[in-house]
């Protein structure tokens, strides 16, 4: 597995790059948390030892391991000479601890400017294919198919209103609240009483559209749902639609792209909204990043990707849990801590 890690992240910065795409690095530890509302960041304490040089930073700073490189990438896109970048990034998340999910782990992270969702979509098929031809079709409870999927170029691509029609039987986006859940019931899917849309529409994407994604070829889920995009440019034909995308292959979600915002008073308003919602879910709420902010106007047309390179490894070796493609997987490792202690 050490091996396979190691060329699958060859492969990617050679494809990387003939496409253009510079490597860059950006600081883990940052002072301003992502507002994610279901994202939980580790904490850590920066304290100087005196004396403090002039101009220096006086007494400890509070800072938090990164959940996503995408602030810092977007602030370089902004500088100049940054308007192809990628990063392979060590990202922390705390809680999360599943068959799918590990509190440490690595994002293939890359932005475009120019560019939207339209054309990252396009560089992320051709990357994939350029590591494999194709992969093991992943079995087991709620996957479908068997034999190989083909990783060949193009992509299907299928918006979330189709793919919802497709597989739950109905168009969530005509719906309001109430009959939504109506409708998740009418399917299968059971929710709790006075669900919230989106969190009906993530359950729903849960259990009955994502297993049936990506069977035979990749596909690309677009056309999101507004609300389930707070750093997504908008459709300019339909404001209820952002320009978001997700990558499925064999019923297993690989990536999160979208065609980036640019409008920081937007920006700040979905910030805003999104620290509201952390407050009602009872998490803390941090302060926004204003160097962000502030950078964000600068970065123009541009489409950006957040790829899971341990999921891409699980999808290549046909691997069923993350922790089977990663050299320390935390549920090992913590529990070894346990056991010593």
């Amino acid at each position: 597995m050490a091996r396979a890690r190691s060329a699958l992240a060859r492969k990617l910065r050679d494809g990387l790059e003939q496409r253009g795409y510079l490597e860059v690095e950006t600081p883990i530890a940052v002072p301003v948390a992502g507002q994610e509302p279901h994202l939980r960041p580790f904490e850590t304490t920066f304290t100087p030892d005196p004396p403090v040089p002039p101009g220096g930073i006086e007494g400890a700073r509070r800072l938090h391991l990164q959940t996503s490189p995408e602030y810092a990438m977007k602030r370089l896109i902004a500088r100049g000479g940054f308007s192809r970048c990628y990063q392979l990034a060590r990202v922390f998340r705390d809680g999360e601890l599943s068959q799918m999910h590990n509190p440490e782990f690595t994002l293939l992270e890359f932005y475009a400017s120019p560019g939207s969702a339209a054309t990252i979509m396009a560089d992320l098929e051709q990357l994939v294919f350029a590591c494999a031809a194709e992969a093991p079709a992943r079995k087991g409870p709620g996957r479908r198919g068997s034999g190989k999927i083909s990783l060949r170029p193009p992509y299907e691509r299928l918006t979330c209103r189709d793919a919802f029609t497709r597989y739950a039987g109905f168009d969530p986006f005509p719906l309001d609240a109430a009959a939504f859940a109506q409708a998740a019931r009418a399917c299968g899917v059971r929710a709790a009483e006075g669900a919230g849309w989106d969190d009906l529409f993530t359950l729903v994407l849960l259990e009955k559209v994502e297993p049936a994604l990506g069977i035979g070829r990749p596909t690309f889920l677009t056309g999101y749902p507004a609300s389930q995009a707070a750093l997504a440019r908008l459709s300019p034909t339909d404001p209820g639609v952002a320009e978001r995308f997700e990558l499925y292959a064999a019923g297993l979600e690989l990536a999160n792209g979208w065609s980036e915002l640019s409008d920081a008073r937007e920006q700040r308003r979905r910030l805003e909204q999104e620290q509201r919602l952390r407050r009602e879910l009872g998490r803390e709420v941090f302060p926004l990043d204003e160097k962000f902010l502030g950078a964000l106007e600068g970065i123009g047309d541009a489409g950006g990707v957040a790829v899971g390179f341990d999921r891409l490894l699980m999808l290549l070796t046909g691997a069923q849990s993350i922790a089977e493609v990663l050299l320390f997987p935390a549920a090992e490792e913590y529990g070894a801590a346990r056991r010593a202690r």
